[in-house]
């Protein structure tokens, strides 16, 4: 927010400079981002009235002008300005004057001082300037034309009140409070004790008795609606010089009377209003959401199309202007209007928060009302309006509407004084607590250690007992915190062993020639569709791009995308990996300051493998990366712990090449190669090998334990059994690990795989042979011969019975 400093202490005046007022609002939460001189620095121009302007007689586009400066004679000045003319007053570079240099943003830059010129043979004693000239402004048109009572003679810079400061404060968005100039002065009352100055809003007497009938249908959407009907209003009066230059210096332009007045009391009290041409309106105004495919023009030119989430103020016919963010162009005031309905109202800030962002614009007012605006003073601030459009735009003011359905409730908030004093971490008594409540205008009761305060209605942030210590604190001043060490011991937190962490996690990757990527969560909803077989993904209200519409339910769609950007970028080899949330609707969840109800958001880690399983080198061929690289990789990652892998389907993977991974019985994520119909859409010329995993499960591990070395050697037994084709390696693997061999067996482990090319004896058609070795052992005594011929056995009879397999000859 930007504000001349000047406007503040017309509220408010410190005994502080400019410095010491920057720093005050700044170290009380009110970042002051930027000081800026409303006019660089300049000396020697005045008021002065052209007497007289003559045709020069050597030049079509110069004139002769004579010069009423404030001296005992006229001044001859000679001026190409195409507004120079008798009668105007305008600024007047005196003979030695300063003027800030053409090119003031160079370091070297220097003044342009004003000497006695001639031009085209006349002689001229100075130089009438134009704002461009004073750096007031870019408007080079013509002369800068000042107020027809400015006293000749007198110095620019006190006429114009250039002497001035620009304020730009960076506010957080709990600070609605303070988007006014008062709101600010408040502030710097409460924390330097100095007088507040409250701008008057008496009520104006009404001279008729219209009132235009309003409609509340919406509650959620409006807490107030008030308004006033005024007749005979002149909306080509001119706006007062001194509006002007204070919206000026707030950013913003100049429009008519009645809109600047609305701008005005806006930034001066913080209250968004609008003003309706009431001759424009049908019947009545209904304060409603709007239906869907309802269309509005707005004031900028845009026409938007509606629906149930937007909230409108409409007539009997259609929508007039969206609902606490901008009007509409057909009820927009003009100079042929002459009667108005001034409304200001209370907009829940819910029900305003992002609309206009997805429209693509912002506005002030949404700015405000988004964060909350007080409800208190609705009928008051368009006292202030009316009294302001009387003095500058004339006409007869109506009696005042105020309806009232909702206001918001502030529940009084307790304060415990020994919790505040642990917190900000100094002595705080009681009455230091009561006496910053005092300053900051806030009602409260006492009791013995806790303060109970009610917070007023212009204030939305105080909710919670941490608010209240932070407006202690603040207001007793940050450096008057005592710079004392920690007493309590420093002890570091020790995480457990049975997790690792997930940069622990990011480095495995890493090993793995994996690199980390990070997407945003909202994707295109082709995505969703395609790769997740979702077609109801949660839809962004606002999104910031129109494909990125819906979030994310899996992590598969992002790395594909980033595989497309890096092969658009000819990356022969691509490994990468994303740690990251998806966002699947759940019943279960309900809302809480962590979660969004009905939408569980848990975190995954998934991966992607494209290329070359490995970089190219003189020892080997190159080899494009397969469905047991990726494989390894993740038994790589989880060790010791066993995964199992099961042929499953996935809708992005393809069905003969994908797997679902189970980890002690539980499934954990999914494995496989893309399918094929989506190498083909996504164009990419071979298809990646992706993994997604749930992340608890990945960062879980086992602890550590220590097993002595085994004091028996091990025995080995290589067995050959003949199988059918179906058979897989994991039920082989389990139907041994399953076998009566009392615990002898410690590992088993898949060597040989053979079938036939041509015809065999021992093996039929569909079966093929399967060689295994075993490795037993005893850690208590040596192993005999039948106890190996007995386990060995147990094995052999229990792959008859559970495989139907039988021993190679």
């Amino acid at each position: 927010m930007q504000f001349p400093e000047s406007w503040l202490r017309a509220f408010c005046n410190p005994a502080l400079n400019t410095q010491e007022l920057a720093e005050l609002l700044t170290m009380s939460g009110l970042e002051v981002e930027e000081l800026r001189p409303v006019a660089p620095p300049f000396h020697g121009i005045v008021v002065a009235e052209i007497l007289s302007a003559e045709q020069h007689p050597n030049a079509d586009k110069l004139r002769i002008c004579q010069v009423n400066a404030g001296g005992p004679e006229p001044l001859q000045i000679v001026c190409g300005a195409p507004n120079a003319r008798a009668g105007i007053k305008v600024p007047l570079a005196t003979v030695g004057a300063e003027l800030p240099p053409a090119d003031a943003d160079k370091a070297d830059a220097k003044p342009f001082k004003i000497g006695v010129g001639k031009l085209r043979g006349v002689d001229s004693f100075g130089m009438l300037c134009s704002a461009r000239e004073l750096k007031l402004s870019e408007e080079h048109g013509g002369l800068l034309e000042l107020a027809a009572d400015a006293p000749v003679g007198e110095d620019i810079r006190k006429h114009l009140n250039l002497d001035d400061t620009l304020v730009t404060l960076k506010l957080t968005p709990n600070l609605a409070h303070a988007l006014s100039v008062y709101g600010i002065a408040r502030e710097v009352s409460a924390l330097t004790g100095a007088p507040l100055i409250t701008p008057e809003c008496a009520p104006v007497a009404a001279v008729h008795a219209d009132k235009l009938p309003v409609r509340i249908e919406a509650v959620d959407l409006c807490g107030r609606f008030s308004g006033r009907v005024i007749r005979g209003v002149n909306t080509k009066a001119q706006t007062p010089a001194w509006m002007v230059d204070r919206l000026a210096r707030c950013g913003q332009r100049s429009v008519t009377a009645l809109v600047d007045i609305s701008n005005y009391v806006m930034f001066e009290l913080g209250r968004p209003s609008h003003i309706f041409d009431l001759d424009k309106i049908h019947d009545t105004l209904v304060v409603r959401w709007a239906k869907p495919g309802e269309t509005l023009k707005l004031l900028n030119g845009n026409t938007v199309t509606l629906d149930e989430t937007v909230g409108v103020v409409a007539d009997a016919q259609a929508p007039e202007s969206l609902a606490g963010i901008m009007g509409g162009d057909a009820t927009s005031v003009s100079d042929d209007t002459q009667n108005i309905y001034v409304e200001a109202a209370f907009w829940w800030p819910k029900a305003v928060m992002g609309r206009s962002r997805r429209f693509n614009f912002s506005t002030d007012a949404g700015h405000r009302f988004e964060r909350g605006v007080d409800p208190a003073l609705t009928v008051a601030h368009i006292e202030r309006i009316t009294q302001l459009i009387l003095d500058i735009c004339g006409g007869q003011p109506g009696p005042m509407d105020d309806q009232i359905t909702t206001l918001p409730e502030r529940k009084p908030v307790a304060l415990r004084v020994a919790r505040a004093a642990k917190v900000i971490g100094m002595p705080v008594s009681q009455e230091d607590c009561a006496r910053v409540f005092t300053r900051l205008g806030l009602s409260f009761t006492e009791t013995d250690g806790v303060l109970t305060v009610t917070p007023p209605s212009f204030r939305f942030d105080l909710q919670i007992e941490e608010d209240l210590i932070e407006e202690v604190i603040r207001v007793l001043g940050y450096p008057s915190l005592p710079s004392t060490p920690p007493l309590a011991p420093v002890v570091a937190k020790v995480a457990s062993e049975s997790r690792r962490a997930i940069h622990a996690l990011r480095h495995a990757l890493a090993a793995r020639d994996y690199f980390e990527t990070i997407n945003f969560s909202f994707v295109e909803a082709r995505w969703e569709k395609e790769l997740a077989g979702n077609d109801n993904p949660i839809q962004l209200l606002n999104p910031i791009a129109a494909p990125l519409a819906v979030m994310r339910t899996t992590l598969i769609g992002s790395l594909i995308n980033t595989l497309r950007y890096n092969l658009t970028r000819r990356a022969p080899r691509v490994r990468l990996f994303e740690i990251g949330r998806v966002f699947l609707r759940d019943a279960s969840v309900q809302e809480s300051d962590a979660s969004v109800a009905g939408i569980a958001q848990p975190m995954r880690v998934a991966g992607l493998a494209f290329g070359p399983a490995d970089q190219s080198q003189w020892s080997q061929r190159d080899r494009p990366v397969d469905f047991f690289d990726v494989k390894g990789d993740l038994e790589a990652l989880f060790a010791p712990r066993q995964l199992r892998f099961v042929a499953a389907e996935h809708a992005a993977l393809h069905p003969g090449r994908s797997a679902r991974i189970e980890l002690d019985g539980q499934a954990i994520g999914v494995i496989g190669e893309l399918h094929p119909k989506w190498r083909q859409g996504y164009e990419l010329p071979s298809a990646p090998v992706l993994f997604e995993l749930d992340l608890p499960a990945v960062l879980a591990r086992q602890l550590p334990m220590a097993t002595p070395i085994p004091r028996q050697q091990a025995v080995l037994r290589d067995l050959a059994v003949i199988v059918g084709e179906a058979v897989t390696h994991d039920a082989l693997m389990q139907t041994i690990q399953g076998a009566a061999h009392q615990g002898l067996i410690r590992s088993a482990k898949l060597f040989d795989v053979f079938k036939p090319t041509q015809a065999n004896t021992e093996l039929q058609a569909g079966e093929r042979s399967m060689a295994v070795r075993l490795e037993l052992l005893d850690d208590e005594a040596t192993l005999t011969d039948e106890r190996i011929e007995q386990a060995v056995a147990a094995v052999v009879a229990a792959l008859a019975q559970g495989l139907g397999a039988r021993l190679r000859g």
